[in-house]
């Protein structure tokens, strides 16, 4: 992450840093090193946890990695930008899990390929460099952590680009509807939005959204949109 440390993090990126309560606090919050061995939890205990607003960078294709996040509350978006302006989500980090970048960054001492923005309020730790590393070779529990949620990632991406390479636009399109919209079938995702979830163009994807509401699936309303037909969508989302 492009933080620079801890003191340049605070004032150039909006973080806030928190007074830890008592041993073990955040830990406490993350259930996926609930079994970790007393020797690493007390090494990761003594990290302060930190907060950035949404909207904020977290890192940029170039930058360095800061640090191995380990998030408390939130959702990250991790996306590329092409010379055109146009952009291709890539994933999101939710509390748990682990990003992708940041471990290929870290292991192999490469700069980041992509962005990461904070796509809500952020609550978060930051492993150093140092101690990530230290942790891999004398702690198995967090080393398991560690490569089994690389592991997801990557078969993560490769679904991707299988979607991307062989599912037609219009599926593509219906799936990411169905999974932003809420239990009513409502989603406040612009049409840039969902260009950039399924990496097509925003204007593709506004003829598209046109067709979808000819055809009775949704309705379209300024910054809203509504499905109408979900078994539709569904049936749309499976055809290759």
């Amino acid at each position: 992450m492009r933080l620079g440390g801890a003191c340049a993090f605070q004032e150039r990126r909006g973080g806030r840093r928190l007074k830890q309560q008592q041993a073990f606090s955040w830990l406490d919050d993350f259930a996926p090193l609930a079994r970790l061995d007393r020797a690493a939890r007390e090494a990761l205990a003594r990290l302060p946890e930190w907060r950035v607003q949404r909207g904020k960078q977290l890192f940029a294709p170039g930058a360095p990695c800061q640090g191995f996040l380990l998030l408390l509350e939130g959702r990250v978006r991790v996306g590329l930008t092409a010379a055109n302006g146009r952009r291709l989500l890539l994933y999101r980090v939710a509390p748990g899990q682990t990003c992708v970048q940041t471990t290929l960054c870290l292991m192999g001492e490469l700069e980041y390929s992509a962005e990461g923005v904070a796509e809500t309020d952020l609550r978060f730790v930051l492993v150093p460099p140092p101690l990530f590393e230290r942790l891999l070779r004398e702690s198995p529990d967090f080393a398991r952590f560690v490569f089994e949620r690389f592991g997801a990632r990557l078969a993560e991406m490769t679904r991707l680009i299988e979607t991307i390479a062989f599912l037609r636009l219009d599926a593509r399109l219906a799936a990411a509807l169905l999974a932003r919209a809420d239990v009513e079938g409502a989603l406040t995702a612009t049409h840039q939005d969902l260009a950039e979830d399924i990496g097509a163009a925003r204007e593709v994807v506004s003829r598209q959204l046109a067709e979808f509401q000819r055809a009775g699936l949704l309705r379209l309303a300024r910054g809203r949109i509504s499905l109408t037909d979900r078994a539709g969508l569904a049936d749309l989302a499976c055809v290759t």
